[in-house]
């Protein structure tokens, strides 16, 4: 094996100040420090905005034009794209396919540790190919330090077939330079624990995630208000759910609402046009089809 590149100049490897008698901190003032510090999290989301907001756009854009969605990462960055990319589904009743997580190493690695295996950079680009990128998908390449050779090798991969790419790190661009489509920075500091980047790294990541999928998914007009009307529902908490974004939004009592989540096949964002429209399923369900799953547009086009 050759001799490992240095790192000790990177924003994510150096020493906290702050934290240099960790190991001799009470319970309570560790707690404390920690909450400090987490509050760089939502600074460097602020510092993000612009960078964020750009990328919604780039998906929500791609994701319309039949486009899908690709996290990729190693180690704690792979596995919180997988985390967000799972969680798509159940909320937002899109296929399994349109988001989805690529973590080196494969589903094992979410178990067990394959921290050896970000250092390939072939690896990525294989993903890549694996996955059939094309010029309507967008991969958001994912490392906290920036320097991860999967990744980098995945999104080089990307742009030589044409696809769009986002870059999220927790270091300046000054420190590792990459060439994206949008380069988002979320710069948390030094963590507390040297070197620990699931702690204020993995926090901030999660963050922006939250942000990109959630934005995009709003942007397609997957969101009633602020209402999840595409939520699937497929166990007695979602069933609950969706009963109550029925009652919420119009003026049916609970039984009512169970009635027309029935006849709608399950599904809130139809039984809402029913109900607003006089509209039975079928002719209801085409004019959300005309309109790209728009409730808003299908309901101005029927009044």
């Amino acid at each position: 094996m050759s001799s490992p590149e240095e790192r000790g100049h990177l924003l994510t490897e150096q020493a906290n100040p702050k934290s240099q008698n960790l190991d001799q901190l009470s319970c309570l003032e560790l707690v404390d420090l920690f909450n400090q510090e987490d509050q760089q999290t939502v600074a460097a989301i602020a510092q993000a905005r612009q960078d964020l907001a750009q990328a919604i756009e780039i998906i929500s854009h791609c994701l319309g034009r039949g486009g899908r969605l690709f996290y990729i990462g190693a180690g704690t960055s792979g596995r919180l794209g997988v985390l967000d990319a799972v969680e798509c589904p159940p909320t937002f009743c899109t296929p399994p396919d349109l988001v989805q997580g690529i973590l080196a190493g494969g589903a094992s690695a979410l178990l067990r540790s394959s921290e050896g295996l970000e250092d390939i950079a072939e690896d990525g680009a294989q993903a890549i190919a694996d996955h059939r990128i094309t010029q309507l998908d967008v991969v958001v390449g994912i490392t906290a330090g920036g320097t991860t050779p999967y990744v980098h090798g995945a999104l080089d991969a990307a742009q030589g077939r044409g696809g769009k790419t986002i870059f999220i790190a927790c270091v300046p661009e000054i420190q590792v330079p990459r060439r994206a489509d949008v380069n988002i920075r979320l710069i948390t500091g030094p963590e507390i624990l040297a070197g620990s980047t699931r702690l204020k790294a993995g926090t901030v990541t999660k963050m922006a995630l939250n942000i990109l999928s959630t934005g995009a998914m709003v942007r397609l007009g997957k969101v009633y208000g602020n209402r999840m009307v595409d939520v699937a529902v497929t166990n007695r908490k979602l069933e609950d759910r969706a009963l109550r974004i029925l009652r919420d939004l119009t003026d049916l009592e609970r039984e009512a609402a169970a009635d027309l989540l029935v006849a709608s096949g399950q599904r809130v964002k139809l039984a809402l046009l029913m109900h607003w429209s006089g509209l039975a399923a079928e002719p209801a369900q085409k004019l959300l089809t005309d309109h790209h799953g728009d409730l808003r547009q299908a309901l101005a086009a029927n009044f």
